[in-house]
C-alpha cells in the first residue's frame, strides 16, 4: 500500500545545475500523465536542472524511446523519467503492458549508463491515479524528478 508520499524525498536534494533529464511521456491518460509530467518539471525547475519531454503513444514504447534517445541524440541526458498511467481493464492487457514497462525500466537501468526512473502509475481505478497526482498519496511526478537528481549526482559520484 502506498504512503502518503515520501517526505524524507524531500530533504538533501544536491545541487544539479547542469544536469539534463530527458521525461519520457505517454499520451494515454493525457489528464493524469500531464499532471505527472508538470509535477516532475517544477521539481527540475526548482532544482535548475535542464529538461526535454519525449511523448510516445503508451507505456508498452517508453522504453524503446529511452534506450533509441540515448544512443541517437547529439545531447545525451544524465537520466530519465517514464512517466505514464497504467489504470486497470476488463481484460490481462493491464498486467502485459505492466510487467513490459517495469522490465524495460529495470533493463534500461542495467543496459544504460545512466538512471531511468520508473514514474508509471499501475492503478487498479482513476481515483487511485488523482491521489498520486498531489493527493492523499504525495505527487508521483515531483518525487520521481527529486528521484532522478539525486540519482545524477549518485551516478557522477562514481566517476570521482
Amino acid at each position: 500500500m502506498a504512503t502518503k508520499g515520501n517526505t524524507a524525498l524531500q530533504k538533501g536534494i544536491p545541487s544539479t545545475k547542469d544536469a539534463f533529464v530527458v521525461i519520457v511521456k505517454t499520451e494515454w491518460n493525457a489528464h493524469i500523465v500531464n499532471k505527472l509530467e508538470s509535477g516532475a518539471k517544477k521539481s527540475l525547475k526548482e532544482q535548475g536542472a535542464k529538461f526535454k519531454i519525449i511523448t510516445v503513444p503508451g507505456a508498452f514504447e517508453i522504453p524503446f524511446a529511452i534506450k533509441a534517445y540515448q544512443e541517437n541524440a547529439k545531447q545525451k541526458a544524465d537520466a530519465f523519467i517514464a512517466l505514464g498511467t497504467v489504470i486497470r481493464g476488463d481484460t490481462p492487457h493491464f498486467d502485459y503492458v505492466c510487467k513490459a514497462v517495469t522490465d524495460g525500466v529495470v533493463s534500461l537501468n542495467m543496459l544504460l549508463d545512466v538512471p531511468t526512473i520508473f514514474g508509471i502509475l499501475t492503478v487498479d481505478t482513476e481515483q487511485q491515479a488523482i491521489e498520486r497526482i498531489g493527493g492523499i498519496h504525495g505527487h508521483k511526478g515531483e518525487e520521481a524528478a527529486i528521484t532522478a537528481l539525486k540519482m545524477i549526482i549518485l551516478n557522477q559520484s562514481f566517476s570521482k
